[in-house]
């Protein structure tokens, strides 16, 4: 059996961040362990990990242009069917965001926004072009939803700062596309005059590359982790 092989199996058996100690412990025993480096496991092995861990996961991820126009929203399991719910509660947190703008750091981070209920809360990062940043964190964790378990207490150790490396990544995907030449933010801007729900209101963000770095960027966060 192959060195990679057997590393990936034994760590492979557990989830968790624990338990990826432990398994790695197991893993460096073994004889065949020739990793330069104990922490050295494939990218794959540590997405299988991460999407089995329990613990805080992001439910939405919201742009909101300056003038409070919806650009883009991504919902990420097991809340892909709840778009109108979601797009509720981003727009609740509006006046909120409006209220703690007053108050941001040079860094434009607004951390906690609102805890929505004991499960969800949503966290506020304003760009230098006024464009607002949301995401709402499920704090219990995908795995207790989707495999019908009863939900304990809320993850008490979530931090604003833990969110600060999704806003960071968000922030660099929103530059990018600003710098395609393919984009124009005007596109995406309210026409003067124009009623809600209208096609000339505003245009959501369609660019494929900025849609897909918003959707690795929820999928892949957890407290700690670094994007």
């Amino acid at each position: 059996m192959d060195a990679e092989y057997s590393r990936e199996q034994l760590i492979l058996q557990y989830s968790g961040e624990v338990a990826l100690q432990f398994a790695e412990a197991q893993a460096k025993s073994c004889a065949d362990w020739h990793a330069e480096e104990p922490g050295d496991i494939s990218l794959s092995t540590r997405l299988i990990l991460h999407n089995t861990m329990a613990g805080p996961r992001i439910a939405c991820i919201g742009v909101i242009g300056k003038t409070d126009n919806p650009l883009h929203i991504s919902l990420f399991p097991p809340y892909t069917d709840a778009t109108i719910e979601f797009s509720f509660l981003l727009n609740s947190c509006l006046d909120i965001f409006e209220i703690r703008r007053k108050q941001t750091s040079i860094d434009q981070d607004l951390g906690l926004l609102h805890a929505i209920d004991e499960r969800l809360a949503a966290y506020g990062w304003l760009t230098t072009t006024g464009v607002k940043l949301l995401i709402i964190v499920d704090l219990f964790g995908q795995d207790t939803v989707s495999a019908g378990k009863p939900a304990g207490p809320a993850v008490s150790g979530l931090r604003d700062s833990d969110l600060k490396p999704a806003f960071r990544a968000l922030q660099s995907a929103y530059i990018q596309l600003l710098q395609n030449p393919f984009y124009s933010p005007d596109d995406h801007a309210p026409t003067p005059g124009a009623t809600p729900g209208t096609a000339s209101a505003c245009q959501p963000i369609s660019n494929s590359k900025f849609i897909a770095d918003v959707q690795r960027i929820g999928a892949s966060w957890a407290p700690g982790t670094a994007l």
